[in-house]
């Protein structure tokens, strides 16, 4: 790990626990058909493969039946918040019809909020961050305290607009963190919302670039050296990243790295967990 990252707190309330939540993912959220999805779900209706017991009945075969999708899905713990604390534990088959249509309302905007407390908490484990980290400090108890609201007032609240004051210090942490990262000379080091899909950069010095937002679909990053690169969103879709480098990048979230390619020899940073589909050859 970089020494500019500092061993990152263990949060395993932000990682799913589906033996604590209600199935929400498989309710609440809607599904399009597409090369993600078999079918057409309107959000609110619960999958027609969720079983009684609030389990997938296709979960070992999600990938042969089409639903990709589902296997690249993490909701960062928001599922067993809602089912467990929001709504005290009351199922939402068993509870009042009311208790079932908050939950699909409140469920979106306590994984945005869970989301952030995930990338508060990263920025947080960034040591040239230090200049910023009483605030983040602030933002991440701020937000803490958001995911405890009463239903009514969750859903009620503009989750964009706090989205977009925490965003203002993920990049200057971020900004922080890369400024003293060395790469290839004149090198370009802010890619923000780049289209770079099926981009052919194989081997590519991206040390210490950020790629916030930027579109990475399908593109070739074997070999890639992304060391200390902000990948905030990046859409990583069918990105080859077989071989590459990704010690201490920060903002990556593992749907992203599941939603990617890889291999045995990427190499990742502590936050997130070699998916399982990977091959040994990418």
């Amino acid at each position: 790990m970089s020494d500019q990252t500092a061993d990152r707190p263990a949060r395993p309330e932000l990682r799913g626990d589906c033996a604590r939540c209600f199935g929400l993912c498989c309710v609440a959220l809607p599904f399009a058909v597409s090369a993600d999805f078999a079918l057409d779900k309107p959000a609110g209706k619960p999958c027609p493969n969720l079983r009684g017991d609030h389990r997938c009945g296709i979960h070992a075969r999600l990938r042969e039946k089409g639903f990709s999708g589902c296997t690249v899905y993490d909701c960062f713990g928001a599922g067993q918040k809602v089912s467990q604390v929001t709504f005290g534990g009351r199922d939402r088959r068993t509870g009042s019809e009311d208790d079932a249509r908050r939950m699909s309302e409140v469920f979106p905007v306590v994984r945005q909020l869970h989301e952030l407390l995930w990338y508060l908490t990263e920025a947080l484990a960034l040591g040239a961050a230090r200049p910023v980290h009483a605030e983040l400090r602030r933002a991440l108890e701020h937000t803490e305290r958001l995911t405890l609201l009463p239903p009514g007032e969750l859903a009620a609240l503009d989750v964009g607009a706090h989205r977009q004051e925490v965003n203002v210090l993920l990049l200057r942490s971020s900004e922080l963190a890369r400024a003293g990262v060395r790469g290839a000379k004149g090198r370009k080091k802010d890619r923000r919302g780049a289209d770079l899909i099926g981009a052919r950069l194989r081997g590519a010095d991206l040390r210490g670039t950020s790629l916030r937002g930027a579109c990475l679909i399908a593109a070739d990053l074997t070999g890639a050296d992304l060391r200390q690169a902000d990948l905030i969103g990046a859409d990583l879709r069918d990105a080859d990243l077989t071989d590459a480098d990704l010690t201490g990048a920060f903002f990556l979230t593992q749907p992203q790295l599941d939603a990617a390619r890889g291999s045995a020899g990427t190499r990742l940073p502590g936050s997130v967990s070699r998916p399982a589909h990977w091959t040994a050859r990418g």
